[in-house]
């Protein structure tokens, strides 16, 4: 899609007319006295956590926001590839994709060897490597993001709406109380009810409110860190230039103005610029009231000489400070107590955007937290099970730091030469940039074992599937219908468990097909965790659903031996479910040599609901099937 060349308007700009890219101002209800789920900013972690909930109307949730309507103008804008992954399990990824820039490549900038004043590509490399993902690494505006949430949040079963203009003024927690044990006071900040103070009692409460978190300091956590002294300004603009790259993503070094990245952005026409500022003195802070857009747009065009840029619009722009920080915890438990009090985002790790880790890593904290949140509320797993967010978070965040202050540290460096011995090879960059590239795209998240993750023990029977990281898609071909699918796109944002059953080298759905006899077991057994955590008046499926690939073709697979547990009947007629059943085999290739699935023994992949292995195991054990699900779920 190409948009944006008569300037910069907000909204979809699949509607021709700026004007009518509008929305009615929002409503001004006021807040319920109780719920179930207090989220308290609406940036991407609160936006996704409160997409999640809306899956479940048995679950009250409010999110509130303090400023006065949604967003408009994201500051975030890179989207990774994991990050698109959970956005195919909301189903709004295909128009993310349509309407987003693609990153493909990358180019390298820096001082050209014979006039280092000038600067000279280095190279260009891909950007993603292959099979990485079935996603693009994409750049869009933030706030059209929001707005693929906002609209899941509105339809959902829950239909929730955002409670604009409300300051959060205090935060208490009642250890003592059994319900509601959360007390939140708010101001309201419209003109209508201006200063008119509200009151809600909560169970739980996700603070995502930013580094200057209200929350965060009323639980008495604290964001610790420092910064590394270097000042960034950025700009989105409309601007005509002679720079040959100014549609690939470049990281340009220059000898003596500084360094810079170009992000291109959605539409065809506008770019982001990232521009170094001069190192700043200790305690020195950056603000727009001394830096200009007319000292940026001149710093960037001494930085690409001999090329130059000519703005002509700007959508919008700020300036920045380079800080790594992480709080101690990202709950409010101490010892013998269930945390009540979460945060999410920016209200508990702090970074650099260059490598475009903000919107990304927050989504996925909320993505960690929300699938046990509704857990709990809808009485399928113990409190105890929220323990597990603080620790497995923490951690990736921690990473992400670790990473950033990195990155950061080379990307801001002059480029090594006779006058600076000490600084940055741009080839050693751009070998860094290379060598994390899969933890840029979020796939090199890793949860350590614990009761939701095993020791991995059968990674063997899938070698293309660790446990403790995300479910690796790829296509197969459904047997109803023989469409070619994505595995992992079965597995959406709705709280379930997922069983994937990787048939060995027997007969399709023979008698000694050991599918076959795990379809027995889980549908009759007692000891069934499909029996033993689905209700009675609930579809087969609910809880935990299970699919089945074969190693053979499509076309020789009798559709009419298929057990009645891959065909389960659902809904209030009973209607027969078809979407369960497929082929390893596609045009794309064969999934189980893609993803090293053993051909001979098969084996049964635990998911989780935000898409991790959980586990991988025999198809015949049965036992250690049954303990896993009894550590993590409560008998219905």
């Amino acid at each position: 899609m190409q948009f944006y060349q008569h300037g910069f308007y907000p909204g979809d700009p699949k509607i021709h007319d700026p004007a009518d890219r509008l929305m009615a101002p929002p409503l001004k209800h006021p807040l319920p006295t109780k719920v179930d789920v207090m989220i308290v900013g609406c940036g991407p972690a609160g936006l996704n956590l409160a997409a999640q909930l809306s899956k479940f109307d048995t679950i009250s949730t409010c999110i509130v926001e303090q400023k006065d309507d949604r967003l408009l103008v994201g500051q975030a804008d890179g989207i990774a590839c994991r990050t698109m992954e959970m956005f195919e399990a909301y189903d709004f990824a295909d128009h993310i994709k349509q309407e987003a820039y693609w990153v493909n490549e990358t180019a390298f900038w820096k001082p050209d060897a014979t006039q280092p004043k000038h600067i000279a590509r280095s190279s260009k490399i891909q950007d993603v490597e292959d099979d990485l993902s079935e996603m693009p690494h994409v750049i869009i505006n933030q706030a059209r993001v929001h707005d693929a949430f906002l609209a899941v949040m509105r339809h959902g079963a829950a239909k929730i709406e955002p409670h604009y203009s409300r300051k959060l003024l205090n935060l208490e927690v009642d250890h003592e109380a059994e319900d509601y044990p959360v007390t939140l006071t708010f101001e309201r900040l419209d003109s209508q009810h201006l200063g008119v103070i509200e009151t809600v009692q909560a169970n739980y409460v996700v603070g995502c409110d930013g580094a200057r978190s209200t929350v965060r300091t009323s639980i008495g956590r604290e964001l610790l860190g420092d910064s590394i002294n270097q000042g960034w300004g950025v700009m989105d603009v409309l601007a005509t230039t002679d720079f040959p790259d100014i549609r690939l993503k470049s990281a340009i070094h220059s000898t003596d103005e500084g360094n810079m990245l170009i992000i291109p952005r959605e539409g065809g026409y506008m770019v982001r610029l990232y521009i170094e500022l001069d190192k700043l003195k200790s305690g020195e802070r950056l603000s727009k009231n001394t830096i200009t857009t007319d000292y940026l747009i001149a710093a960037a065009n001494r930085i690409m000489q001999p090329y130059t840029i000519n703005v002509k619009e700007i959508a919008w722009w700020s300036v920045y400070e380079i800080g790594q920080r992480l709080t101690t915890a990202f709950d409010d438990a101490e010892a013998g107590r269930l945390p009540h009090v979460f945060l999410a985002g920016d209200a508990c790790h702090t970074h650099s955007p260059k490598a475009g880790q903000g919107l990304n890593t927050s989504v996925n904290d909320t993505w960690n937290l929300g699938w046990k949140l509704a857990h709990v509320l809808t009485g399928k797993a113990s409190p105890t099970l929220l323990s597990t967010y603080s620790g497995e978070r923490q951690a990736v965040a921690q990473q992400l730091i670790d990473f950033d202050r990195a990155f950061s540290k080379m990307f801001s460096a002059k480029p090594m030469s006779a006058e600076h011995p000490d600084g940055v090879d741009p080839a050693e960059f751009q070998k860094y940039f290379q060598q994390f590239g899969r933890f840029t795209a979020g796939t090199a998240i890793h949860y350590p074992p614990s009761a939701l993750v095993s020791s991995g023990h059968h990674q063997h029977l899938a070698t293309g599937q660790t446990v403790g990281m995300r479910f690796h898609s790829a296509f197969v071909t459904r047997l109803a219908d023989a469409k070619p699918v994505q595995l992992g796109h079965s597995i959406k944002a709705d709280g379930r468990w997922h069983l994937l059953a990787f048939a060995g080298n027997t007969d399709f759905m023979s008698d000694d097909c050991p599918v076959r006899a795990l379809c027995d077991f889980l549908q009759n057994d007692t000891n069934s965790p499909i029996k033993r955590f689905t209700k009675k008046n609930q579809d087969t499926d609910t809880v935990i659903s299970l699919q089945a690939v074969f190693q053979a073709s499509h076309r020789d697979a009798d559709m009419r031996s298929v057990h009645p547990l891959l065909q389960p009947n659902k809904g209030k007629y009973g209607l027969k479910d078809y979407e369960k059943v497929y082929s390893a085999l596609s045009s794309h290739g064969d999934f189980y040599e893609k993803r090293g699935i053993d051909t001979h023994k098969g084996g049964l992949i635990i998911v989780r609901p935000d898409q991790y292995v959980a586990d991988i195991l025999p198809l015949d054990d049965y036992q250690a099937l049954s303990h896993f699900f009894e550590q993590v779920l409560l008998p219905s």
